[in-house]
């Protein structure tokens, strides 16, 4: 098992375990004809614009899980806007609101392309840090997890980074668990939307 920074070559990769892992942790793969879609939003664009922060672990099959993220969610966000979205936002049609609610998974990430929704305020302020993390089921309970994330975490911290959140699907039971262990506590924080996504937040230790 090998853990390592991120190369060009792994973008697949990242691609796949998005889609396998992206229904609460499940394979999202029977939802969605274009299977890049799940990527293209929550794992490449960390790769491709913020290197630095990713990382991969590797085993005799391949590339089998990543974490990636930023510091700066405020930053990230606008960062997204000049430099990730417009060419999405060509590739893919905006779909109409007015059929919102026959609206495929497609189009709901489609959708996402042209009007992603912020952080919330409270939530970039007081940790503006964030991660994914995502590993495939043949990686799971062997605390690789832990590692990757210990490791991330380092990164980050040598970049100036204090405090950082996670947002996770209420639902994906296993991730709430994970976050837990690894130090994070629901956020309650003033203007939170209600809603399937769980915010969680932690400080970084400081070392001596």
């Amino acid at each position: 098992m090998n853990i390592r920074p991120f190369r060009s070559g792994d973008l697949d990769a990242l691609y796949r375990i998005s889609l396998a892992t992206g229904l609460a942790g499940g394979d999202a793969a029977p939802l969605y004809q274009d299977g890049t879609l799940m990527g293209h939003i929550y794992a490449a664009p960390y790769a491709v614009l913020e290197p630095q922060l990713a990382l991969v672990v590797e085993d005799g099959e391949g590339v089998a899980g990543y974490v990636v993220g930023t510091t700066d969610t405020a930053a990230w966000e606008a960062k997204l806007e000049q430099a990730w979205w417009p060419a999405l936002r060509e590739r893919y049609a905006r779909p109409s609101e007015a059929d919102a609610e026959r609206w495929t998974p497609d189009q709901r990430r489609a959708f996402t392309i042209h009007c992603p929704t912020p952080t919330p305020a409270a939530v970039a302020r007081l940790y503006p840090a964030h991660l994914h993390m995502n590993l495939l089921p043949r990686l799971h309970r062997q605390g690789i997890g832990t590692s990757l994330f210990e490791r991330w975490i380092a990164l980050a911290s040598a970049r100036g980074t204090t405090a950082l959140h996670v947002a996770t699907n209420r639902s994906n039971v296993g991730s709430v668990v994970f976050w837990r262990k690894m130090g994070f506590a629901d956020l309650a924080l003033a203007g939170l939307p209600e809603g399937r996504t769980l915010w969680m937040g932690r400080l970084v230790a400081k070392t001596r």
